[in-house]
């Protein structure tokens, strides 16, 4: 009996000390909101406004599995495996991808790092994002269509990423994506490097990214598309508003992005800059946007958070671009519990001057708040949002 026992106890004990060196989490958000959107262009010419329901406001709406196993001497096997959908009809996300927002397998070191290698998100995502208000406040405070992927909208498939650990608050990250093409190993790559730094109230980041495209898009009545019979760049397509959509035939684009923000008391103040550089393309000249964001956020209570930006947004692009635009936004976000909150933004955002209209032309600019892709049929946007947000 005494043998029994021993034994029964050893395979418990090596039981539950396997099940602490391998754990699988899974998690989530649902995020959705009544918006109101003024000057959308109706079905039978000119524009008015609507009443829609809008996913994804302050996160993404989304799914995952996320998983380590312990391998011994502080090496441990990781992975993480994300479905992005639209939460009003169910639909997939991402192009219609299982796990579109990341999936990723790798291997992490406490002294080395971490290796990862899959479809993620980009280094700057990772270490400027959560310095700017789209870490609050989400999508209302993103620049105008999102053109420095301020809100996450681009994801970089057959990646390889390295992420250091952190020295005294500083830490950095580098990635690079393989373009896959055959006799062309640049065609279709990505890569990008970041690095930030955490001091007390005081955080600041910086970073770049190239991706090549290699005129692999076209412009279709919906939208601009892959091409047909094309290699798909690593990086998703960027061109999904009004004020980039013309730059579609650009060989690459690239990035630089700042970001900082303090703490101060009940308050927090933050900016961000990027320049974002679209190559010359066949229907389209060498063109740049530069972007420059301040915000103010206000706890009055540890359950409310209020916040204002300004976004500034000019585009040179030759005697195609010469857009220019203006946004301000405001948000409160009540706080029910550590999972479920409520929030309302409002955002205006003013455009004028001309950028390219994909055909070698040019156009007047009109107006595209974030990421949402709901393009205003003229210069001019209104949106008032009211949401609820429910995080597992």
């Amino acid at each position: 009996m005494k043998i029994k026992l021993l034994a029964a106890l050893a395979c418990s004990a090596l039981a539950s000390a396997a099940q602490a060196q391998s754990s699988v989490t899974l998690y989530g958000t649902l995020d959705t909101a009544i918006g109101y959107v003024s000057n959308l262009p109706k079905a039978n010419g000119g524009t008015g406004s609507a009443f829609q329901m809008i996913n994804g406001t302050l996160s993404a709406n989304s799914w995952g599995l996320k998983g380590t196993e312990d391998l011994g001497g502080g090496l441990s096997a990781v992975f993480r495996l994300e479905n992005g959908f639209v939460l009003s009809n169910g639909a997939l996300n991402n192009n219609g991808r299982e796990f579109g927002r990341v999936a990723t397998v790798g291997l992490a070191s406490v002294p080395l790092g971490t290796v990862t290698l899959g479809r993620q998100f980009d280094p700057l995502v990772d270490l400027i994002e959560p310095l700017t208000e789209d870490a609050i406040f989400g999508s209302a405070f993103a620049t105008p269509g999102d053109l420095d992927n301020y809100d996450e909208s681009l994801g970089v498939n057959n990646a390889v990423k390295y992420v250091s650990p952190s020295y005294a608050g500083f830490q950095w990250e580098g990635m690079y994506a393989l373009g896959g093409v055959a006799g062309s190993a640049s065609s279709g790559q990505t890569y990008a490097l970041a690095a930030a730094y955490a001091n007390g109230p005081l955080n600041l980041a910086a970073g770049y990214l190239h991706a090549n495209f290699a005129n692999d898009f076209v412009l279709t009545s919906s939208g601009v598309s892959l091409a047909p019979g094309a290699s798909a760049p690593t990086t998703d397509n960027p061109y999904f508003s009004s004020i980039n959509r013309g730059l579609f035939s650009a060989k690459s684009v690239s990035m630089i992005r700042a970001a900082a923000s303090y703490q101060l008391g009940l308050f927090q103040f933050g900016a961000a800059y990027s320049n974002v550089a679209y190559g010359e393309g066949s229907l389209s000249a060498d063109t740049h946007f530069n972007n420059a964001t301040v915000y103010v956020n206000y706890k009055p209570v540890p359950t409310t958070t209020l916040g204002v930006g300004y976004n500034f947004t000019k585009g040179d692009g030759g005697a195609q671009t010469d857009a220019t635009y203006n946004q301000v936004s405001l948000g409160a976000d009540y706080t029910f519990s550590k999972r479920t909150d409520v929030y309302a933004l409002a955002a205006y955002q003013k455009a004028s001057g001309r950028t390219a209209d994909g055909t070698g032309g040019s156009m007047a600019a009109t107006a595209s708040i974030g990421s949402y892709g709901l393009d205003s049929g003229k210069n001019s946007e209104t949106m008032v949002l009211l949401g609820v947000r429910h995080q597992f």
